[in-house]
């Protein structure tokens, strides 16, 4: 953690002020809901993505941020929040950060209108600000990332996803919120000018890198509380996999895609996939893609001035592809 810290440092002050602005924006009248939203705060996460928002900003704002900025920080994150809750519902998943999900807590018709309640306070929250392109801006990336879940729903029924159909994938899917947090701190402080694209690409870039990271965790490249294999379990076609299957003879994709298909419940064939994907070099093939995103991400920077916020922004990019969870 100490490497967060270090990233955090030069946004300290605004991430304090945020935590009351974000509290002030999960109130309720109904003592449900407020008990609920209690126990999702004191459960957050690193909150990397209103981080990316209030480093943007201060980066193209010689240090400061306004009004807009906490805005946009409060959408991202009620919206995160929101997509947390009902992704638990879907995936039928009792734990989230080593906690109890609050489906499992409150059952999944409470989730469900939790996450509701989050993310209409989410797009009210722009509205009452008036802050109409910031919605924009998170209405596309709510759209994105529910298309790119069907889109894996779709494909995973017949397990024929490229490597293109993958990365369309995990753009949506993961890489879209982050974009939205980049040109949201950008559009906070300098709207309607070309940051505000330059930094969308910066965000979905980071994304991407980030996608492929977790994908390595699901062969025990790392020791996280993500059980190896649990991608394989869910017949899901991570980039290492893709790589396999693409680098085999018709027998071996033969055995892959049945072992995925119609043993993913056996513990022992899981690890024999997940042998085979090593062996024929998917790992590094996935290092190397996401490093290739990182660095992408990192030359859109190059043409910004050298700061304590662009610093913040590298080593964020840097934690992203080397955490260990």
């Amino acid at each position: 953690m100490k490497i967060v810290s270090q990233i955090k440092e030069p946004i300290d002050k605004e991430m304090e002020l945020f935590e009351e602005k974000f509290h002030e924006s999960m109130s309720s009248k109904v003592a449900l809901f407020n008990r609920i939203t209690y126990y999702i705060i004191n459960r957050k996460g690193k909150q990397m993505r209103p981080m990316f928002v209030f480093l943007t900003a201060k980066l193209l704002n010689d240090g400061s941020v306004n009004d807009r900025t906490y805005c946009g920080a409060s959408i991202i994150e009620l919206i995160h929040t929101a997509s947390l809750v009902h992704d638990d519902v879907v995936d039928e998943s009792h734990k989230r950060r080593g906690f109890f999900s609050v489906n499992a807590l409150w059952k999944n018709k409470i989730a469900v209108l939790v996450g509701d309640f989050l993310f209409s306070r989410g797009v009210l929250v722009a509205l009452d600000n008036k802050n109409y392109d910031l919605l924009h801006i998170i209405s596309n990336a709510v759209r994105d990332m529910s298309e790119g879940e069907l889109l894996q729903i779709e494909k995973a029924r017949l397990l024929d996803i490229t490597e293109e159909v993958y990365y369309e994938i995990i753009r949506q899917k993961t890489a879209t919120l982050i974009a939205a947090c980049c040109s949201m701190g950008a559009c906070s402080v300098k709207p309607e000018t070309e940051h505000v694209e330059t930094f969308r690409k910066f965000g979905e870039l980071c994304g991407m890198a980030f996608q492929i990271k977790d994908d390595l965790f699901d062969y025990g490249a790392e020791k996280i509380g993500k059980p190896t294999g649990i991608d394989i379990k869910e017949q899901k076609m991570t980039l290492p996999l893709i790589y396999a299957l693409n680098h085999s003879d018709a027998e071996k994709r033969r055995w892959l895609i049945n072992s995925i298909k119609n043993h993913n419940k056996n513990k022992k064939r899981v690890r024999e996939v997940i042998a085979y994907v090593k062996e024929k070099g998917g790992l590094e093939y996935a290092v190397a893609k996401m490093l290739e995103f990182k660095d992408q991400a990192l030359s859109l920077l190059d043409k910004y001035p050298d700061s304590q916020y662009k610093d913040s922004l590298v080593l964020m990019v840097n934690y992203v592809v080397d955490r260990k969870k």
